[in-house]
């Protein structure tokens, strides 16, 4: 049987903002990258850099903190950035917006961190259709690139979502998973999903698809 080439997807969180981990942001528009995620956006995109097979194709949320991101990563690739709304953040409805430290006391945050596959946020997304729509998305950019390596600069949740689909862990499972800002978790998607690594901060050097 013939194999299938393996597509190296490179999945980016976004940089950080000035209110990564005190507010839950969603899709609100106007958030961009502090100091501190601009000079992080500009080390991964000197990583990818260094990577064995250079990307061909750089995808981004619309949302401004991965365009964001994602402008040096094209600047050292020689790429152009394409806005793709499958990439989003999910939409955290009527949450958007709200400090997390409030979040964190009402009742039906132990569902969000347990039980995530019974979620749907008021008036939002569930975590089951985030889960679909990136997981559809790298499905049809890996169909675009075959035997390429692409680079998606993302958010943390639909990151986590994707990387524990490629490893058939249950959604119900999936907030295990750390997805740092400026991370880069890599994914090799040929007959079967390959997790090559998840939230790496270091070198790229040896990310190199089976």
């Amino acid at each position: 049987m013939t194999r299938v080439a393996a597509t190296t997807v490179l999945l980016v969180r976004h940089g950080r903002t000035p209110t990564t981990g005190s507010v839950l942001p969603g899709r609100a528009p106007g958030l961009h990258l502090s100091d501190h995620g601009r000079a992080q956006a500009q080390r991964v995109a000197e990583r990818l850099q260094d990577l064995t097979r250079a990307p061909v194709a750089l995808y981004s949320s619309p949302l401004e903190r991965a365009r964001e991101t994602a402008a040096p990563i094209a600047r050292a690739l020689g790429l152009r950035t394409a806005s793709e709304r499958g990439l989003l953040e999910c939409d955290f409805g009527a949450w958007t917006g709200e400090s997390l430290a409030r979040l964190r006391r009402t009742r039906e945050w132990r569902a969000v961190q347990h039980a995530p596959s019974t979620f749907t946020f008021p008036d939002g997304e569930s975590f089951a259709a985030m889960q679909r729509r990136i997981w559809t998305t790298i499905e049809r950019l890996v169909q675009r690139h075959r035997g390429e390596t692409i680079v998606l600069v993302s958010h943390a949740d639909p990151i986590k979502a994707a990387v524990t689909f490629a490893q058939g862990v249950p959604l119900d499972l999936f907030q295990r998973t750390v997805i740092s800002t400026c991370s880069v978790s890599a994914l090799a998607l040929g007959d079967e999903p390959v997790v090559l690594c998840v939230n790496s901060t270091g070198s790229l050097v040896e990310v190199v698809a089976p």
